[in-house]
């Protein structure tokens, strides 16, 4: 299943470009917007793991206009932006 709408769930999925380069993880959502870790460490990939949020403010908000596909797995970004 692929989409484009992110949401809460999904929290601890990989973001990788449009040539499948690591970008980061989805470390949390707030007020609607998903946060981007670009660095996590082991404890942020086992927090996201297990479901909870762990955003600070080296994270940065993902754009949904950025993202081409939502699969279970990963969060893949548009080439063209």
């Amino acid at each position: 299943m692929s989409t484009t709408q992110i949401s809460e769930d999904d929290v601890g999925k990989d973001v990788v470009s449009a040539d499948g380069d690591s970008v980061g993880i989805v470390s949390g959502y707030r007020h609607g917007t998903a946060r981007v870790d670009p660095d996590p460490g082991l404890a942020t990939k086992l927090k996201t793991a297990l479901g909870w949020n762990e955003t600070d403010e080296e994270d940065y908000p993902l754009q949904e206009e950025r993202v081409a596909e939502v699969t279970d797995e990963e969060i893949r970004l548009r080439a063209d932006l």
